[in-house]
């Protein structure tokens, strides 16, 4: 009797395993000891026993179902009018990308000021940046942004991507931590082995580099999607307080008639004076729906691209969605 209860149990737990999503499930398999699927012949007290809880969690491996999510190309063609150019929207409820420029989208590109989301992150998690108390001198150097030219706060410097106030950050929170986060937030390639930029060809003032500013850091415009998630989803890890400083300083609109709430961050690179990467990306909620958003622009054959037109065209694709 024992032994054929036992049975049936691993009958339902089989057939639970084997209920998937569908689209794709990997094989499932379960191993049971022999004697367990023996039913006519008798069995001793002695065998019974043998088949133990542990008995059976050592033999019985099924293996996990897995969802293959959604891949939809788009055509947003439109919405770029000529420049070379991608767009991802990462929707994890619905376990699906759409994409525009599905190669494109898959190429790993310096992230520029896109990292001052992560850096941000990083410092306000660890206390290097204290919202309330975060005004850094500024050292009296004239740079080209006239809004750089000051003592700064954070918020400030976020809005303003002042690159000499979380070059600062980044130095005092350190490779060992940084490099742990990315690892972390499996955040491209992961490489920070340039850490003072010297790779950059633009620029050699070393308050304006850094390995992710066309350096050695890299990053695909679907991978920027799916760190944002990992940022800002269900299962991040970082504390509450510190995801609603990061969202104060990214909110970029809110539409309080359609319920429509953007929050992101631009990003530009260039390579011997030329722009070679633009960028806008972040997250976007609507009417509780969460998604996550990336648009790169690249070089553009006799087209001028800037982080302010990705994030038009960013913009305007959200509102169509």
């Amino acid at each position: 009797m024992k032994t054929k209860k036992l049975y049936s149990a691993v009958l339902v737990i089989a057939l639970l395993a084997l209920n998937g999503c569908g689209e794709k499930q990997e094989t499932q398999r379960v191993s049971l000891p022999s004697q367990s699927l023996t039913t006519s012949s008798p069995q001793t007290e002695s065998e019974t026993q043998a088949l133990s809880k542990d008995s059976i969690s050592e033999n019985i491996i099924i293996e996990e179902t897995v969802c293959e999510p959604i891949m939809e190309s788009m055509d947003w063609s439109s919405y770029f009018d000529g420049l070379n150019g991608s767009a991802v929207i990462y929707s994890p409820g619905e376990n699906s990308y759409q994409i525009y420029n599905q190669e494109l989208a898959s190429t790993q590109r310096s992230p520029c000021s896109t990292f001052k989301i992560i850096s941000s992150l990083i410092g306000l998690e660890k206390g290097i940046i204290v919202p309330e108390d975060s005004v850094r001198p500024w050292s009296g150097e004239i740079f080209w942004n006239p809004d750089w030219n000051q003592d700064i706060n954070f918020e400030d410097a976020f809005r303003a991507s002042c690159v000499w106030y979380f070059r600062q950050v980044i130095d005092e929170i350190g490779a060992d931590t940084i490099q742990k986060e990315l690892n972390r937030l499996e955040y491209g390639n992961c490489d920070i082995s340039d850490w003072e930029g010297k790779l950059n060809t633009n620029n050699s003032n070393r308050a304006l580099t850094g390995f992710w500013i066309e350096s050695s850091l890299k990053l695909s415009p679907k991978e920027q999607t799916e760190v944002m998630e990992r940022i800002f989803g269900n299962q991040s890890g970082y504390s509450k307080e510190t995801l609603e400083e990061l969202k104060n300083v990214m909110l970029v609109s809110e539409e309080k008639e359609t319920g429509l709430s953007v929050y992101g961050k631009t990003g530009m690179g260039k390579e011997e004076g030329i722009t070679v990467d633009c960028w806008f990306t972040g997250f976007a909620d609507k009417a509780g729906d969460q998604f996550y958003f990336c648009v790169y622009l690249g070089e553009s054959d006799g087209k001028e691209i800037s982080s302010g037109k990705a994030k038009e065209i960013a913009l305007d694709i959200i509102s169509d969605c």
